[in-house]
């Protein structure tokens, strides 16, 4: 089986030819895409679509297989409100009842977000069309939804198409079997068909189906390494934005708490092939051969799947298929990626969220606390790293904790990645940045450590790009003026693969050490050291 991670499914579940919309004889608010007509609804300054099928039901004989083509439908579709969430863990103290789940296996569905023309504005000239951004949310492969994202800033402020996307979870996204032979991981194969449908139906929204910007956060990020690597994704995006997670991520034993194993975010065929043989046996589906274990395993109910230790289980796309022949992180080092331009980004205090998280549980309240992870974390190494990160530097030992982590785990891993990508592929635009605002409103439901600030900790940037995120507190002025700059960094990036604007700082090439910080105030965004300020060299010593 694979090593649980309950941290993380906790972190997992906090967070034909084109018809214009305008059309004589059409509402505004109604397009027709490949399939059907579909009716939005009309927000004043930008228009939504929400719950579009992009692929069949996975439900039935179709759970565990490729997503299948969705069927038309007569008449106008309602798309109004969004579609259920995929099947996740209800989040802990949701009061939704023991054993619950939420959402639904019918759930391949996705949202489109519309700039409205303005009245006296100029039509576009013919041909032109706006830039396309799909999101792809985080939550550990195992939460999250695309709706839980309000893209109208984007939208409006960008003049950007903007799609939010659901894909499988858990076991129903990731689970492998022999009986399935090399199959891919079925949420990344539910992510690029969602992009095959907006590469059929951008033009019908206005959007240019030549200009996809593929960007998430997280697990999302992860996702667009995956596709970066995946000769399955050719041609089905232009553009990359990855937000906390790259190809190299990891985190070592000890990061989620005490005695936790090393995280690796991708696993072999093999290992998530012998995890699903275990499944089987554990729910009863053991008789006949591998086509009855799997008759038996697609005719459980949802619930009975959906327990915490299954869901949890696979969470790690699986590597050794069509979609991923090899481990991503070894396709980047051997130069085997899709050559687009690329924005690579962390946060400045990334894994104060994890810490944070698990502080109640396995307190650090003193240097032999802190030490005592050193030791489980690294080893021999130990000293070494408590040398670079020495409690007496930092507020409190939990805070050097989350430093060493956010450094180790994140911070130079993604610098590293782009070193890699550079030395593969000079010339090609590539960004870095760390968002680095101290005082970013906390992510709500995070629970309160005195003596233990969030900062810029990991999924803190997002609110600066989507409003919906709920909050301890909205943005000052001074986080608006920096969520607009984001806004235009982003949206520019899509538009032409610089994130560069005439009104904003200057976001000079990612250097081999220096990314563009991202923070409020007067100079709060400037290009900074990121390699020496988070003891790069000495963990790729380590490394090595």
């Amino acid at each position: 089986m694979f090593p649980k991670f309950p941290l993380l499914c906790a972190v997992a579940l906090l967070m034909a030819t084109a018809v214009p919309a305008t059309a004589a004889g059409q509402s505004p608010t109604v397009v027709r895409t490949d399939h059907g007509l579909v009716r939005g609804v009309s927000h004043g300054s930008y228009t939504t679509f929400d719950g579009i099928p992009y692929a069949a039901p996975p439900t039935g004989p179709l759970r565990w297989r490729a997503p299948a083509p969705a069927a038309t439908w007569p008449g106008v579709r309602d798309a109004t409100k969004p579609a259920q969430r995929c099947v996740q863990m209800p989040t802990p103290g949701a009061g939704t009842g023991a054993g619950s789940v939420l959402g639904s296996e019918d759930c391949l569905y996705l949202n489109v977000t519309v700039p409205t023309p303005k009245p006296k504005a100029k039509p576009k000239p013919a041909g032109q069309k706006r830039p396309v951004l799909v999101w792809m949310h985080g939550g550990a492969f195992l939460g999250g939804s695309g709706s839980d994202y309000s893209a109208e800033q984007l939208a409006v402020r960008g003049d950007t198409v903007v799609v939010t996307v659901n894909y499988r979870l858990g076991i129903f996204g990731y689970f492998g079997h022999p009986g399935l032979g090399s199959a891919p991981p079925f949420g990344l194969a539910d992510q690029q068909a969602a992009l095959r449908w907006v590469r059929a139906n951008a033009e019908r929204f206005g959007g240019d189906p030549r200009s996809v910007t593929l960007f998430g956060e997280s697990a999302g990020a992860l996702s667009i390494c995956a596709h970066l690597t995946s000769p399955t994704a050719v041609g089905l995006f232009q553009r990359a934005v990855l937000q906390s997670g790259s190809c190299l991520m990891s985190f070592p034993r000890g990061a989620l708490g005490p005695g936790t194993p090393a995280y690796q975010p991708f696993a072999s065929q093999a290992d998530v092939q012998t995890a699903g043989a275990e499944a089987a046996r554990q729910v009863g589906c053991t008789a006949g051969g591998g086509d009855e274990v799997l008759a038996c395993l697609r005719g459980q109910s949802t619930d009975r799947l959906a327990t915490a230790q299954l869901m949890q289980s696979f969470n790690r796309p699986a590597f050794g298929n069509a979609l991923l022949p090899v481990a991503p992180d070894q396709a980047l080092a051997s130069g085997r990626f899709h050559r687009v331009p690329v924005v690579l980004g962390t946060n400045r205090d990334e894994m104060r969220m994890f810490v944070g998280l698990s502080l109640a549980a396995f307190p650090i309240r003193t240097e032999n606390d802190y030490r005592a992870r050193l030791v489980d974390a690294f080893g021999p190494a130990a000293p070494a790293v408590e040398a670079q990160y020495p409690a007496a530097h930092h507020p409190t030992p939990a805070l050097a904790w989350a430093a060493v982590l956010t450094d180790r785990s994140l911070t130079c891993t993604t610098l590293a990645a782009g070193r890699t990508i550079a030395a593969h592929a000079p010339g090609l635009p590539l960004y870095g940045y760390e968002f680095s605002d101290p005082d970013a409103p906390v992510l709500a439901g995070l629970p309160a450590n005195p003596g233990f600030p969030y900062g810029a900790a990991h999924g803190f940037e997002m609110p600066f790009l989507f409003s919906s995120l709920p909050t301890e507190r909205p943005l000052t002025g001074a986080q608006r003026a920096l969520s607009d700059r984001m806004v235009d960094y982003w949206t520019n990036f899509a538009r032409t693969g610089n994130p560069n604007t005439p009104n904003a700082p200057l976001w000079p090439l990612l250097h081999p050490q220096s990314v563009q910080s991202l923070a409020p105030g007067p100079g709060g965004i400037h290009p900074v050291d990121a390699y020496s300020a988070h003891h790069c060299s000495f963990w790729d010593r380590l490394a090595q």
